[in-house]
């Protein structure tokens, strides 16, 4: 069930940014946070990347720092039209995650930045799959999501996060082994780091023949 300040924080942008801003500062900042799930990624110009549930652009707009061949997709109208209007420079597509309208073997890099715990088992399950489809040989899937914390100083800041702003698939998420499902799915999981005392994990994986 979906919270009213969660339905503040999507309803009106400069919410949901400040929040972000907020969030992040747990891992020394927003540029940091965007930064995180695409550390040791070799990113060239033409370098073809996917940002998977782009939103309004937050992690779209430090992608196209790096490459000139962006493109966000989103299920929501209003947050393309949000991410369209603060970056430009990226191309976009409405669409699910779990039905991407693109051929396979299409990105060198597919990314999502907080999304996957929005989704229910199956739909995460279908995404992971997709994923890996639209990916080319060598291909890297990278994300940075919540994870169960590991220093229990975190719990209380998480739980009241998750409380007032996520509805149950993000609890559901915390009991999820990301890595295992990349890896169900033929993944070569190379990277798994945990940040904030546990509370967010990023994880690369590669497509590996």
């Amino acid at each position: 069930m979906a919270t009213i300040l969660r339905d503040l924080s999507y309803r009106y942008q400069w919410f949901y940014d400040s929040i972000s801003r907020l969030a992040a500062l747990s891992v020394g900042g927003e540029a940091h946070f965007r930064q995180l799930a695409l550390q040791g990624l070799t990113i060239h110009s033409d370098t073809k990347i996917l940002d998977l549930c782009c939103g309004s652009g937050q992690a779209t707009q430090f992608l196209v720092k790096s490459s000139q061949n962006v493109t966000g997709l989103d299920a929501s109208p209003l947050s393309l039209k949000r991410a369209r209007e603060h970056v430009p420079s990226a191309s976009y597509v409405e669409a699910f995650a779990e039905e991407m309208p693109f051929a396979d073997n299409q990105f060198d890099i597919v990314h999502t930045s907080v999304a996957l715990h929005e989704m229910k088992p199956q739909q995460l399950r279908k995404i992971i799959q997709e994923v890996h489809r639209v990916l080319k040989l060598g291909g890297v899937f990278t994300l940075v999501d919540f994870h169960t914390p590991s220093n229990p100083i975190f719990w209380p800041g998480l739980s009241l996060f998750l409380l007032l702003f996520e509805t149950e698939t993000a609890w559901e998420l915390l009991k999820t082994d990301l890595v295992g499902l990349l890896v169900e799915t033929g993944f070569e999981v190379n990277k798994h780091i945990l940040y904030a005392g546990g509370s967010l994990q990023v994880i690369q994986g590669r497509v590996d023949g």
